[in-house]
């Protein structure tokens, strides 16, 4: 598992994560935190203290302080078991969990000047595009080449976003929600790491919900890929077993939406161009700081495109 940041069990009682370099406040995760506990939201680790102070002359995050969850596990671990062994029960509550946070952080007051609604349409589109455009530019070899075979169509997905509706609901979100940021443990699911997404300069905190269950359901694509990679699982068997577990997530998110009379805070139309921009921007990442994860969203990627299906 790759961290940016570094974490310490005490006693296993805390664990206090030590953010480097220092971030410079103001930090999204203590006012999350502080929300969730406010909300009334319970999967996550619970929040006991963050550790400021100045740096170069600026107020900092120097570190977070949580409780310890026995037998934790990240997802990078466990959702590649249930990979390897087929198994999809888990999805239900990760969906329900998934749902729960949003629930809970569409109650945080957004800022003034943030209304309801994607900040455009044309900006989103243009983002995405942006992304595409980086990820063929630095992808080489014979996956560039397999990639610029595929632009075209790549493009038509995101496309969609330009005639998306402009009433799909902001929300505090996430904002770098994959399965690594879900633990198992002793007693259940708890998702962690408020910290926003090291790869998007500047991304806007509040946003579709829909980017939070896109980044969700492309983790799970890329467990099929580790599972093939590490587990040597068949890759028709990993395929298959990443369109059953995102299927049952999603019908899980919707069901919890639904039973707290929310359905409209997931705008279904914007999943796909927001799973494909998810892909390029896990290109970007592989090549500017993990050259050896490219085979995850290239493997990804090549399942959305089979060959016979190109033309």
């Amino acid at each position: 598992m790759d961290q940016t940041n570094y974490s310490v069990v005490v006693d296993e009682r805390v664990v206090v994560k030590w953010l480097t370099p220092p971030a410079p406040l103001p930090h999204p995760a203590p006012e999350i935190l502080a929300h969730l506990v406010e909300a009334g939201f319970n999967d996550t680790a619970p929040p006991y203290a963050a550790l400021t102070g100045v740096v170069d002359g600026r107020e900092c995050l120097l570190a977070l302080v949580t409780g310890y969850l026995p037998e934790a596990r990240d997802g990078w671990e466990w959702c590649v078991d249930e990979a390897e062994r087929g198994t999809t029960g888990f999805a239900t509550d990760l969906g329900r969990l998934a749902a729960g946070l949003h629930l809970a952080l569409s109650t945080l007051p957004a800022p003034p000047g943030v209304v309801a609604g994607m900040e455009t349409a044309a900006a989103e589109a243009d983002r995405a595009r942006a992304a595409l455009a980086e990820a063929l530019e630095l992808t080489g070899g014979a996956d560039g080449a397999w990639l610029a075979a595929r632009a075209d169509a790549m493009r038509r997905e995101l496309a969609a976003l330009e005639t998306a509706p402009a009433t799909s609901p902001l929300i505090r979100i996430h904002g770098d929600l994959h399965v690594g940021q879900i633990l198992r443990w002793r007693d259940g699911y708890a998702v962690i790491d408020f910290d926003g997404n090291p790869t998007v300069a500047d991304a806007a905190p509040y946003q579709p919900a829909a980017r939070d269950v896109a980044q969700l359901t492309t983790s799970l694509d890329h467990v099929a890929q580790v599972a093939i990679k590490r587990r040597s699982t068949p890759p028709a068997e990993a395929a298959a077993w990443a369109r059953r577990a995102r299927a049952t997530l999603l019908t899980a998110y919707r069901r919890r939406l639904a039973e707290a009379g929310r359905a409209g805070l997931l705008d279904e139309s914007l999943l796909r161009p927001f799973e494909m921009e998810q892909e390029c921007r896990e290109l970007i990442y592989a090549a500017r700081h993990l050259p050896r994860w490219r085979y995850a969203p290239m493997g990804v990627l090549r399942t959305w495109y089979p060959e016979e299906n190109t033309a």
